[in-house]
Formats: C-alpha cells, sequence, structure tokens
C-alpha cells in the first residue's frame, strides 16, 4: 500500500484483504497464475478496497465480509486496467511494463475476464442481493464507460459535459460502489448510504481530474507511467478541452491535429498551451471542488478515526503527486 495515511489503521485489514486475493487468484492454469503474480507484484494504491475498509468501519461494522468485498473491488479494477492497457497499447503502469506488453494482448483479455468471472464468484458468498446488485451494476455502468471513452477517442470536439459522461462511469462509479458497500455492510440507514455513495463518486471524480492533470505534469517515476500516454492515445481530458476552449486558433489548431493524430511528438508544443492558457490549473480547481463536495458528504457520519481518514483522502486525492 503506497498511500501512508492509511497505512496506521488499515494495515491489519489490507494484510486480510491481500490473503483473499492470493487465494482468489490462484488456478490451475499456469499462464493466469504468471500474469496474476505480475500485476500483485505491481502494486497499486489500493484505494477502492481501502474506501471499502474505511466506510464499512465508520459505518459499525465489525465483521469479516469488508475483506472479501474488498479484494472483490480490486479485481474488478485490476481487470478494468488489463483491458484498458491492451486499448490504449500501453506499455508501461506502475513503474512496471504492462500485462499485455509482457504477456501479450490476448494473455491480458483472458486473464482480465478471469478476474471478472472470479470476482463474481467471491462476491456471492456475502449472501446478499443488495450487494450483488451494487457490484453487478457498477461493473455494467464501468463497462459502458469504457466504451464512451473508445468512442470518443481522437475527438476534438468533445466538450466537458461528455468527458465527464466518461469519468463519471469509468472511474468514479467503483469508488461509488466501494464507499457504498461499506455503507450497507455496516447496515447504514438510506440517507447514510446516500452520502457515502456521493462521497465515492465525488472522490473518484476528483481523483481521475488528477489523474489528467499529472499525465501532462507528474514525474515519471513517481507516476510509474509514460508522461503523455493520454494524447498518444488521443483522449480529449479536460485540461485539453480547456486549451481548446481558450487557445488561440494556432493553438486550437495544433490540439486537435495532436489528438486526432495521437502525436506525442507534440507533447511539448501541447504542454507549453496548457500552461500559457491555464488549462492545468483550471482543471485542478475543478478537482477541488470535487473534493470539497467528497468532504462535505461525511457530516453524517459518527466522529471516528475512520471519518478523520475519509476527510484526509478527499485532499489527498487533490493534493497527491502521484
Amino acid at each position: 500500500m503506497t498511500i501512508p495515511l492509511l497505512q496506521p489503521i488499515l494495515r491489519d485489514d489490507m494484510d486480510a484483504v491481500d490473503r483473499v486475493l492470493g487465494e482468489a487468484l490462484h488456478s490451475d492454469v499456469p499462464l493466469i497464475r504468471q500474469v496474476a503474480k505480475h500485476i500483485v507484484a505491481g502494486g497499486g494504491k489500493r484505494l477502492r478496497p481501502a474506501l471499502l475498509l474505511l466506510t464499512a468501519q465508520a459505518c459499525g461494522y465489525r465483521g469479516t465480509h469488508h475483506h472479501t468485498l474488498a479484494a472483490v473491488v480490486e479485481m474488478i479494477h485490476t481487470a478494468t486496467l488489463l483491458h484498458d492497457d491492451v486499448v490504449d497499447e500501453s506499455s508501461l503502469r506502475r513503474g512496471h511494463a504492462t500485462a499485455n506488453a509482457t504477456f501479450g494482448n490476448a494473455a491480458s483479455v483472458l486473464v482480465g475476464d478471469f478476474l471478472y468471472s472470479r470476482a463474481f464468484q467471491l462476491m456471492v458468498t456475502a449472501d446478499s442481493v443488495a450487494v450483488l446488485k451494487i457490484l453487478s451494476d457498477a461493473t455494467n455502468v464501468i463497462a459502458e464507460g469504457e466504451v464512451l471513452q473508445l468512442l470518443n477517442s481522437g475527438d476534438p470536439d468533445v466538450d466537458e459535459h461528455r468527458y465527464l459522461a466518461v469519468i463519471r462511469r469509468k472511474t468514479a462509479k467503483l469508488f461509488e460502489a466501494a464507499a457504498r458497500l461499506g455503507a450497507v455492510l455496516g447496515h447504514a440507514g438510506p440517507e447514510l448510504e446516500e452520502a457515502l455513495a456521493r462521497y465515492g463518486m465525488h472522490l473518484g471524480t476528483a481523483f481521475q481530474l488528477i489523474d489528467d492533470v499529472l499525465d501532462y505534469t507528474g514525474d515519471h517515476a513517481a507516476m510509474g507511467k509514460n508522461p503523455g500516454d493520454d494524447l498518444a492515445a488521443g483522449k480529449p481530458t479536460l485540461p485539453l478541452i480547456r486549451a481548446l476552449k481558450t487557445g488561440t486558433s494556432a493553438e486550437v489548431a495544433l490540439i486537435r491535429s495532436a489528438l486526432e493524430d495521437r502525436n506525442l511528438g507534440e507533447f511539448a508544443a501541447v504542454l507549453s498551451i496548457l500552461h500559457r492558457t491555464g488549462a492545468l490549473e483550471y482543471a485542478r480547481t475543478c478537482a477541488e471542488t470535487e473534493g470539497n463536495l467528497a468532504a462535505k458528504c461525511l457530516t453524517a457520519l459518527p466522529s471516528t478515526s475512520y471519518r478523520e481518514v475519509l476527510l484526509e483522502l478527499s485532499t489527498f486525492a487533490v493534493a497527491r503527486s502521484f
């Protein structure tokens, strides 16, 4: 786990989640074991499972289903990453070669399918229709977001509304589901459940907005990915959308061409435009708004150390550099 503020309060719980993951990712098929070991070794922030653990315990849950469901959330997230890397033709994630770069596209897609199906095998052990509905709905919405992103790829006419429609589905939905699951496990009332779901949605949106900024400004070693991946994949993220709206005609023409051609060779020129137009700062401001909205959703939650960490996460999502 790479987020220091989560380590003291969740160390034992995350160890339990790792044990569930280790057992769940076992298979008699050698290639599945190889790819699974590769992606687990790649690490990650484990923010989504942590969110489920925190909200469950903030709502008073003291069982063990939260460990299993946190592992399910992480498996769903990992499956989406495997498929994303194939679609985007990515070669680096978390500082390591992607699974598709190491094992090939076919293996990555099929192991992603294995993760989805194993996740569904695990989620039924909670013996809760509510849990099944939340996770099945979330998985379907995430798939819709991935398709919407594909349709937006290379399109410089994507506006903020279309962009937000993608990230609310593709990224924020799993954050929302994780937070809602914690509330359901803790038997929170309907109002608190909805408030925590909104918290997750706003947190996930803020997280993705900062990801989009860091793709242009982040440190390569800290991010563990290649700078300009979004431009190379033709993704019209918020910084580009803002620059297309506020730049000069020449700047707009350059960005449109770079997006349509997925031309990473124009990265430096595009970055200069993003700085000059204030597009990066605009995206950060939007992320701050989402982070503040997330924090406000926690007002009905009892005052505990878990609530305090959830508040800190709403700040971390915006202030982070990785």
